[in-house]
């Protein structure tokens, strides 16, 4: 049986992580035998009702290039496929949305985004003191994570490009709640999260997806068609 997976995301050629997106998920489709199919949905096109616009799709994938066109839309989509218990990856600009959509609906706060509310004050996602541009670096897994034990060992190496992350003042309260953090970089900076109670949702910074330009698996992209 043919599974979809909802691309959220507005594709452009030059951006290397969508790109790379297609061939990570034909190198995961072919390692695990799964007869898979994607669909790039513009976030444009999103509309209000999500439960008819995502209902034939058994995962979603919210891709790097924020700011996106409707924002809104983007998190309206995230929220769908965690309440409804679908499997989500959000990678880059991805993460970013999936703990607004989170901090909206779950902490009660005003999720604010640095890049399209710069007067925003103490928005949830901040500007990096460092910006990761085009740049590697070294991830820590939680011993317990998901991540983890997707890896398979403690650290790892992946790619970035964005400009922002969680702001650290919110970092305390993922000590409670489903949403946890799942990765953090050598300084201790939160770089990925994923939800307890849930199939399948994990928000990472970093892009893993551009390890398929090298033809290399990226683990999280295979964990990710698995478990659909």
């Amino acid at each position: 049986m043919i599974k979809r997976i909802a691309l959220i995301g507005d594709y452009s050629e030059t951006v290397v992580a969508h790109r790379a997106i297609p061939i990570a998920l034909r190198l995961a489709a072919d390692a695990l035998s799964a007869d898979i199919r994607w669909d790039w949905i513009s976030t444009a096109t999103l509309e209000s009702s999500f439960d008819k616009q995502l209902k034939d799709y058994s995962a979603v994938w919210c891709t790097p290039g924020s700011p996106y066109k409707n924002t809104r839309g983007v998190i309206e989509s995230i929220r769908y496929a965690r309440t409804h218990s679908i499997p989500f990856l959000g990678t880059c600009g991805g993460f970013q949305h999936a703990v607004m959509e989170y901090a909206e609906a779950v902490w009660g706060i005003d999720a604010a985004h640095a890049e399209s509310d710069p007067d925003a004050v103490n928005p949830v996602i901040a500007q990096l003191m460092c910006p990761l541009i085009e740049v590697t670096e070294n991830l820590h897994f939680e011993i317990d994570s998901k991540l983890r034990a997707i890896y398979g060992r403690d650290t790892t190496n992946e790619e970035y490009q964005c400009r922002f992350g969680i702001n650290p003042l919110y970092a305390d309260r993922f000590k409670s709640g489903e949403m946890k953090i799942a990765a953090r970089d050598d300084e201790g900076s939160v770089r990925a999260v994923e939800l307890d109670k849930h199939p399948f949702f994990i928000g990472a910074l970093f892009q893993p997806e551009r390890a398929a330009l090298k033809g290399q698996l990226p683990p999280l992209v295979k964990a990710f068609v698995a478990a659909i």
